[in-house]
C-alpha cells in the first residue's frame, strides 16, 4: 500500500552475473491439503493449522495460509450484484492479451500500447482497477463513495521514485490528489504520530515515545540506515522501469554503472536486499518502540519485518524523511489510480473491455495463443497473453490435460500450492459529523494494534481506517464523512466457506469479527456508531467475489529468505521470494502482486511495466527511458545513457526473447520501427533470468 522501491541495481548485477547458472531442481512446496467445505474430503493437518494459528497468535510468528489449487471447492462461489455476470467480450485478435485491469494488468496493457502492440485488456469484473477501486451508495438523495482496497499512497503529488508515478508521467497522463504529512497510531499506550518527510520530527518521536531510550533509539535507528546506506542509494541508479526479463536489460540498465563502480560493497549486499529484513534489525535495534514501527512499515508487505524483504524498507530510509515527502488522497477515490492507467491506454490505442470473465487460457502447441472467455467467445494473441490474476486463480485457467508437458504440469502443481496471506475484512461507514471534533488528528489515514505481544498478521490485532473525506469533500454530501476499515491479511476463510450469505449465522459471524474494526475507529470517535448514517460489512467472501482473488486473500505470502519456486535462474543464486513473470508456456507471462516487486499498488505496477518492457524490442524500452529521463530533472537517471547505447548491439539480437516473437513482431515494431532485425538465426533456445 506504502508506496515503495526496490535496490534493483543489486539484482541486476546478480542476474548479470549469473545469468546462466543452470537451474536446480525443487521439490514440491506442499503436500496436498484439502478444502474445509463440508461435502469435500476431510481437511488435513496442514488445512486445520490455517485456522488453529490464528487462535492464540504471538509476535514472533509468521503467518501463511496454505490450500491445493488441484482440488476445487464442490460449491459455487457467491456472487453479488454490482460487480457483473461475465458475460461480455466480443472475438477478436490481439498482439496482446491482458487478463486483469489491477495496477499490474493496467500498467502492462497501457505500456505495451504506448510500445505500439495491439492490446486488449479483460477485467472480469464492471469496475477498472482491482483492489483499487471505489463503490458508492445512495443513502437519502446523497451519494457516498467508499475505498474497497489500498489508501496510503507517497509518492503521487509529483514526480518521484514512486513507479506509479513515473509511468503516470510516462503516459503523460494527471492524477489530482490532495496531500497529509503524517500516519496516525493508536496503540496501547495511546495515541501517537508518524510525521513523514521531517528527519528532526521523527527523532522528537522517539524521544517522546522512549523515555530515557529516546537517545538510544536514535542512535540504532541511524546505524540502520547507515548499514542500509549503499542499497538505499541504488534506488536513485536503476530504477524497476528499466528492468526486463532478457539479455537487452544490460543495456537497459547500463546507466548505473557509475554507482556499481563508485560503491564496490554492493557486491557484498546482493544477498542481503531480498533476505530476511530482520536478521538486520536484531543487529542494530533493540528498543522496542522502534522494533514496532519497523514492523509496522514492513506490514503492508504482508509481513513484519521477520518474513519482509530487506528491501521493503529502502525506499522508507531513503525517502520518507525527505522534506518534499508526502502521502496522497486521489480526488475522487482509488479508482482514479485505475481510471488513469486507462486513459493512458486508450491514449495509445489499446482497449479495456470490463465485465468479461476468461474461462481459459489457450495453449496450442506449447504455446498461449489466446483466450475463452465466460460467453464462449474465443479471442487470439499474436504475442502474448499475460495474467494479472493471482497465481492461485491463473492456475484455474489452464486445466490439467492428458500428455502435456511435465514442466507445465509442476508449474501448476507449485503456483497452486504456494503459501498465501489470509483475506481481509471490511467495515465501511458514513457518519453524520455534525458536531464531530476532529481536531485531535491531523490525518485521514490510521493504524490500530491492539497489542504489541500478538502477530501483526492477526486481523483481530492489526487494522486500518480511513477517513478520505477530510481531504476529499466529493466524496461524501456536506456535513458527512466515509470511513473505511480494514483488518490486516490474516483472517482465514475456513469459517467463512462453510456459511451461506445472507443466513443469519453468515450475518452474526460478520458482526463478531468486525466488532474489533468498530473499537477501533471508537479510538479515534467515541461516538461513532451513534452517527452511523448507514454501515456495510464485507466479509472474505465478499472481499473474494468482489475483487476476483481466491479465497479473497491478501496475496502470496512466500517468506524471504530462500527463493521461491519457478523463481527462475536469478532463484538459484539469491533467495529471491517470487515465482518468475515468465511461465514454462510460450507467450504467457504474469504480472501483479504475486510477482517481483510484491505487493502494493506501485510494486504491482512496476511489474507491469516489467511485463510489458520483456515483450518488446530492447531499442524501444531504451527510447522510453530516454523519453522519460528528460520529463522532469529527478527522472534523469532512468536514462541508460551512452553505455546503453554500448551494450545494445551486444544484445538487440536477443530481444524480445524467442518464445515472444510472431512474424510481425521480428522486426521491431514499436514506438518507432527500427532498421535491424530483432532475430538471430542462432538464437533458439530460452533463457529466462
Amino acid at each position: 500500500m506504502i508506496g515503495r522501491r526496490y535496490s534493483l541495481a543489486l539484482a541486476v548485477l546478480a542476474t548479470a552475473t549469473h545469468a546462466f547458472v543452470p537451474a536446480s531442481h525443487r521439490t514440491p512446496l506442499h503436500s496436498r491439503l484439502h478444502s474445509t467445505v463440508e461435502d469435500a474430503p476431510p481437511a488435513t493437518e496442514t488445512t486445520d493449522k490455517n485456522v488453529a494459528q490464528t487462535e492464540d497468535t504471538s509476535r514472533d510468528k509468521v503467518m501463511t495460509f496454505a490450500y491445493d489449487m488441484s482440488l476445487e471447492p464442490k460449491y459455487e462461489k457467491p456472487t453479488y450484484p454490482g460487480t457483473g455476470n461475465g458475460l461480455s467480450g466480443e472475438e477478436g485478435e490481439y498482439d496482446i492479451i491482458v487478463i486483469g485491469s489491477g495496477m499490474g494488468g493496467l500498467a502492462c496493457s497501457a505500456l505495451s500500447a504506448k510500445y505500439g502492440s495491439k492490446v486488449l485488456c479483460l477485467e472480469s469484473h464492471i469496475k477498472v482497477g482491482g483492489s483499487a477501486h471505489t463503490f458508492s451508495r445512495m443513502h437519502e438523495g446523497g451519494k457516498y463513495s467508499f475505498e474497497v482496497g489500498p489508501s496510503i499512497f507517497e509518492g503521487l503529488d509529483r514526480p518521484s521514485l514512486n513507479p506509479l508515478r513515473m509511468i503516470f508521467d510516462i503516459l503523460e497522463e494527471t492524477m489530482p490528489v490532495k496531500t497529509y504529512k503524517g500516519l496516525g497510531y493508536w496503540t496501547p499506550t495511546g495515541y501517537w504520530r508518524f510525521p513523514i518527510g521531517s528527519k528532526e520530527g521523527f527523532e522528537k518521536l522517539l524521544m517522546d515515545q522512549c523515555g530515557e531510550d529516546g537517545p538510544k533509539a536514535i542512535k540504532e535507528w541511524q546505524a540502520l540506515r547507515e548499514r542500509l546506506r549503499t542499497l538505499g542509494g541504488s534506488t536513485t541508479a536503476v530504477a524497476l522501469l528499466n528492468l526486463r526479463q532478457d539479455a537487452g536489460f544490460l543495456a537497459t540498465t547500463a546507466g548505473s554503472l557509475p554507482f556499481v563502480l563508485t560503491h564496490p560493497d554492493v557486491f557484498g549486499d546482493l544477498s542481503l536486499t531480498f533476505d530476511d529484513l530482520s536478521k538486520t534489525v536484531d543487529q542494530y535495534v533493540t528498543v522496542p518502540f522502534l522494533r514496532n514501527f519497523i514492523d509496522t512499515m514492513c506490514i503492508f508487505c504482508g509481513f513484519p519485518a521477520k518474513g519482509a524483504m530487506t528491501a521493503h524498507l529502502l525506499y522508507i530510509l531513503e525517502r520518507f524523511f525527505e522534506e518534499t515527502a508526502a502521502f496522497s488522497v486521489p480526488i475522487g477515490g482509488t479508482c482514479e489510480l485505475g481510471n488513469t492507467l486507462q486513459r493512458g491506454l486508450e491514449k495509445f490505442g489499446g482497449k479495456l473491455q470490463l465485465n468479461a470473465h476468461v474461462d481459459e487460457i489457450l495453449i496450442e502447441d506449447g504455446r498461449a495463443v489466446g483466450v475463452r472467455l465466460k460467453n464462449g467467445n474465443v479471442i487470439k494473441a499474436k504475442k502474448a497473453v499475460v495474467s494479472n490474476a493471482t497465481p492461485f486463480d491463473t492456475v484455474k485457467l489452464m486445466p490439467a490435460e492428458e500428455g502435456e508437458p511435465k514442466g507445465l504440469t509442476k508449474w501448476r502443481d507449485e503456483l497452486g500450492k504456494l503459501p498465501r496471506h489470509g483475506a481481509i475484512s471490511h467495515l465501511f461507514l458514513a457518519i453524520d459529523a455534525e458536531g464531530l471534533d476532529l481536531s485531535h488528528i491531523d490525518d485521514p489515514a490510521h493504524l490500530v494494534v491492539q497489542d504489541w505481544d500478538r502477530s501483526l498478521q492477526d486481523s483481530q490485532n492489526l487494522c486500518s481506517f480511513f477517513i478520505p473525506s477530510i481531504l476529499d469533500k466529493t466524496l461524501c454530501p456536506p456535513g458527512k464523512h466515509v470511513i473505511h476499515v480494514y483488518s490486516s491479511g490474516g483472517e482465514p476463510y475456513e469459517p467463512w466457506e462453510k456459511l451461506t450469505p445472507g443466513s443469519e449465522e453468515y450475518e452474526a459471524y460478520k458482526k463478531e469479527r468486525v466488532e474489533v474494526l468498530f473499537q477501533a475507529v471508537e479510538r479515534c470517535i467515541p461516538d461513532v456508531r451513534d452517527r452511523i448514517e448507514f454501515s456495510i460489512i464485507g466479509s472474505p467472501l465478499a472481499h473474494e467475489a468482489f475483487l476476483r482473488r481466491d479465497r479473497g486473500t491478501y496475496g502470496m505470502a512466500w517468506a524471504a529468505g530462500s527463493s521461491a519456486p519457478q523463481s527462475g535462474l536469478l532463484g538459484n543464486v539469491l533467495p529471491f521470494p517470487f515465482p518468475n513473470l515468465k511461465t514454462p508456456i510460450d507467450g504467457l507471462l504474469r504480472c501483479g502482486d504475486s510477482c517481483f516487486p510484491g505487493i502494493g499498488t506501485p510494486s504491482a505496477a512496476a511489474s507491469g511495466a516489467i511485463a510489458a518492457n520483456t515483450m518488446t524490442h530492447v531499442d524501444n524500452h531504451l527510447n522510453m527511458l530516454s523519453e522519460a529521463s528528460k520529463k522532469d530533472p529527478l527522472y534523469k537517471f532512468l536514462d541508460a545513457g551512452i553505455m546503453g547505447q554500448v551494450y545494445k548491439p551486444l544484445v538487440q539480437g536477443f530481444t524480445p526473447s524467442p518464445e515472444l516473437r510472431t512474424d510481425r513482431l521480428q522486426s521491431g515494431a514499436g514506438v518507432a520501427p527500427v532498421d535491424y532485425t530483432a532475430t538471430d538465426p542462432n538464437v533458439n533456445e530460452r533463457v529466462d533470468l
